[in-house]
């Protein structure tokens, strides 16, 4: 069964960590409703959520992606670039341990899950302001072994590598290629997201479907036109605190 786990809105939010972005007021309340819409979403999808409880003194909590990357065999918890954001790791593994064995990316290295786009067996991984060199060769040193590729991608122009490209299926990715080097990714077929939306290609497909932010239309359009079904969710307030739509769940397959 594919599972989501999902964290709520941290009442803190307005005090989250930011790379790219001026500071705005996030409207905490319309947030959170944002964030319930996003897990009904999931489950419309036919996603199990399973939802842990905010985090009041964590302010980046809800983005459950950057502590951990999850495959087959383990997760991974990440020591992430933003040592404010460290703290998140250890109810985030309670949760996850009901479902897989639980290992660590240790110190000098730094990992984040918004990182780390994995397709099929490849984890390709970028090498940004929070992911460091040492971070992508211990979690090459975990999943290597069991057959897994990790390739590094540099990123510069925004916070992470799905920030910047995220992976559509059947060989299609969607990206913004002046964030990153999109040498690593030569054997898929590229979309470039339009000019005026550099943003927009943190989408998240789900079974088929690809879920777009409605600051987005053009980017909606393009993959309407393209043969995608799509659906349209409103993250604005998120997106105040630099979130996209694959930083807010962690997706595995659960018994």
């Amino acid at each position: 069964m594919l599972t989501a786990i999902t964290r709520s809105v941290s009442p803190s939010l307005n005090r989250c960590e930011l790379g790219y972005l001026p500071r705005q007021v996030i409207d905490v309340a319309k947030a959170a409703r944002q964030h319930q819409a996003y897990e009904q979403c999931l489950r419309d999808l036919g996603v199990q959520v399973i939802s842990l409880p905010a985090e009041p003194d964590l302010p980046d909590s809800m983005f459950v992606e950057d502590p951990a990357v999850v495959v087959d065999e383990f997760a991974i918890m990440t020591r992430m670039g933003a040592e404010s954001r460290r703290a998140e790791s250890q109810s985030l593994a309670a949760a996850l341990s009901r479902y897989r064995p639980i290992r660590w990316i240790e110190e000098p290295g730094t990992l984040e899950g918004g990182d780390v786009l994995r397709v099929g067996s490849t984890l390709f991984v970028g090498l940004s302001r929070r992911t460091n060199a040492q971070g992508i060769a211990q979690l090459a040193l975990q999943l290597e072994p069991l057959g897994y590729s990790v390739k590094a991608v540099n990123v510069h122009g925004c916070l992470h590598l799905k920030s910047a490209c995220c992976s559509l299926g059947d060989g299609r990715l969607l990206a913004n290629r002046n964030w990153i080097d999109a040498a690593p990714l030569a054997e898929f077929r590229i979309i470039d997201v339009p000019a005026a939306e550099p943003r927009a290609a943190n989408v998240l497909a789900v079974d088929g479907t690809v879920l777009v932010a409605s600051a987005f239309p053009l980017t909606t359009e393009l993959l309407e036109s393209s043969g995608w079904k799509t659906r349209i969710l409103d993250i604005s307030e998120l997106m105040k605190a630099e979130a996209g739509l694959t930083c807010s769940s962690i997706l595995f397959q659960s018994a």
